[in-house]
């Protein structure tokens, strides 16, 4: 019984690795990051500049704005 659940584990990891990496190689996966690297840049930017909201009050209209407008910037 050992001896089978170490070679089927070893199969799950062998077909999680190749799934992972035609994750990690596809157009999708590339997108996705760099997409997220815009929002965290404009993030620190609006943080940086003081705009951002206490963490007791929801997020202003100016400050939205000044997120659309960074992303709009660096297209």
């Amino acid at each position: 019984m050992g001896h089978r659940d170490g070679i089927i584990a070893t199969i799950a990891l062998a077909l999680s690795s190749v799934a992972l990496a035609g994750i990690v190689y596809s157009d999708a996966y590339s997108q996705a990051a760099q997409s997220e690297a815009k929002g965290n840049h404009a993030l620190m930017q609006i943080v940086r500049s003081g705009d951002a909201p206490s963490r007791t009050s929801q997020m202003a209209p100016s400050a939205l704005l000044s997120i659309a407008a960074v992303e709009t910037v660096q297209q």
